[in-house]
């Protein structure tokens, strides 16, 4: 009988890949999902529940038989060669925390590349401040209270920290790869483009520069302390409720870091902060995050802190959001 995993899949070893596609690859055992089964849950269309399109595929929605609700991530097989494709299964399967959203399954079969994660129903932090992306009209979900923005923030912190403790750069940080469960409080990092902090992370060949969270960076060029600067912007997000860059604000403040830069200094609160709260506030906890988005931002990287540190910054802030 086939060994099955926890959740009911079949598993497939790393000697049975080897066998079946002639490469080399250091995955452990992780759950397999045969391409006729994402066929069938997948309305028998070939992929037709669309979510969102990604830079690297498209995510689809899918039950699986053993009743395992899904985002199912279609992966552009000529972006993704089979021994990467391999190695990002593996090493995504390797990352188990609560605040890192959960590889259930991959299907390697031909040129279909698929990751199979577990499914937010309330979407990502994008979704609810901003609206969901790529839907022209897509309107913003319920103000979230402080406490909520505590926890997410925090939630986001210790995942991504992490990532970083586990000898990795996530590369893709922003805030609709931060997905959102339970009461929209549970935040869980997700969409990785991981890549081992002992090497320089190079993107994006033939192209200058890319926009990382609302800053341009220069391809090549990705590491921790990017990632860290990207998590700063998510914190702005939280804080004002504005996107990085938004065409449609005023002159002057389409760009969220440059337009807060000098009211975080000056403590400009109240400017800054998002209306939707309508006050609703504890100032000096914002004050507080607001210094360590400041922090995770400098333009020195080497100055940065570490996710570790940022965790530790923003921990006490849940004490400011103790308050139903």
């Amino acid at each position: 009988m086939a060994q099955k995993d926890d959740d009911g899949l079949p598993a497939i070893s790393a000697d049975e890949f080897k066998a079946k596609n002639g490469c080399n690859t250091q995955m452990d055992t992780i759950p397999r999902i045969p391409a006729d089964e994402l066929m069938e849950v997948t309305d028998q269309s070939g992929f037709k529940c669309s979510i969102l399109d990604c830079f690297d595929g498209r995510l689809y929605y899918a039950v699986l038989k053993s009743g395992q609700v899904t985002a199912v991530k279609k992966l552009d097989s000529k972006k993704q060669p089979l021994q990467e494709f391999l190695a990002k299964a593996s090493m995504i399967s390797s990352l188990r925390h609560g605040h890192v959203v959960d590889l259930l399954g991959c299907c390697v079969e031909g040129e279909l590349r698929v990751l199979a994660y577990e499914y937010a129903p309330n979407g990502s932090l994008h979704d609810i401040l901003h609206g969901q992306k790529g839907i022209k009209g897509s309107r913003p979900g319920p103000a979230l209270s402080w406490s909520k923005r505590v926890r997410i923030a925090v939630g986001a912190a210790k995942g991504l920290a992490y990532i970083h403790e586990k000898g990795r750069i996530h590369g893709s940080i922003r805030s609709s790869n931060v997905l959102l469960f339970g009461d929209s409080e549970v935040a869980k990092i997700t969409d990785f483009d991981i890549h081992s902090l002992n090497k320089k992370a190079n993107f994006l060949h033939g192209l200058k520069w890319f926009i990382s969270g609302g800053r341009r960076v220069p391809s090549g060029q990705r590491s921790w302390t990017s990632d860290v600067y990207s998590f700063g912007v998510v914190l702005l997000e939280l804080l004002t409720g504005r996107k990085p860059i938004d065409h449609t604000q005023p002159s002057g403040q389409q760009d969220l870091v440059q337009w807060t830069k000098t009211k975080l200094r000056e403590y400009k609160i109240r400017e800054y902060v998002d209306a939707r709260m309508q006050g609703d506030y504890p100032p000096m906890a914002v004050a507080k995050m607001a210094e360590v988005a400041a922090l995770c931002m400098r333009d020195e990287a080497a100055s940065r802190p570490h996710m570790s540190s940022v965790v530790e910054a923003l921990q006490p802030l849940l004490d400011s959001a103790s308050l139903p």
